[in-house]
């Protein structure tokens, strides 16, 4: 199926229509993610809610979140989300050496303590829908027993994980101009 067939995207006109009526920012109306969310305007605001907590105003570390992001992005196969974060990650100066090795971080002699549990953690989560014990207890030595900071890995892995299944389900195209994947060409199929 081609990209942005299985829900029409707004125009852009009608998805800043709907962002203003939920009180919306209307950037968030040019991103096709939410052209096509703004079709139930209670579900993107609810996705913006999330989103703008987790980016914008989190206690996790942004290097941390933008590496669980890239994992989940390259694991389920989600373009766009890689894509997209690719860049937040390099505006929050993420080396693309991090990036990349997120592919095969077991692997990635580079990744200390705290980069390996929380790539677990999120390995976890996608296999089996949890943190194991053993992992759990690798982020807590880490990342510190701040529950705001353990309640925030746990929303940032479910809700780049909510992401991915969205943007793969609904076939959400990139935006225009924009080269999708790593440099390299590489690609997890």
């Amino acid at each position: 199926m081609a990209n942005g067939e299985r829900i029409p995207m707004l125009d852009t006109e009608e998805a800043r229509r709907r962002a203003t009526e939920r009180g919306l920012p209307q950037a968030i109306a040019e991103l096709s993610v939410f052209r096509i969310a703004l079709h139930q305007p209670g579900v993107a605001a609810a996705l913006n809610g999330m989103l703008n907590e987790l980016l914008w105003t989190g206690t996790l570390d942004a290097r941390l979140r933008e590496l669980i992001i890239m994992r989940i992005a390259w694991a389920t196969g989600s373009v766009y989300e890689w894509t997209q974060h690719w860049r937040v990650a390099r505006a929050v100066a993420v080396p693309e050496r991090d990036l990349l090795a997120v592919r095969d971080w077991r692997n990635a002699d580079h990744f200390g303590a705290v980069e390996r549990a929380v790539l677990a953690a999120t390995d976890e989560t996608l296999r089996d829908g949890m943190i194991s014990d053993e992992t759990w207890q690798a982020c807590r030595t880490v990342l510190g027993d701040d529950p705001a900071v353990l309640v925030e890995l746990v929303a940032a892995i479910g809700n780049w994980r909510l992401f991915s299944a969205l943007l793969r389900s609904l076939d959400v195209p990139l935006e225009g101009g924009m080269t999708p994947w790593p440099p390299d060409g590489a690609s997890p199929y």
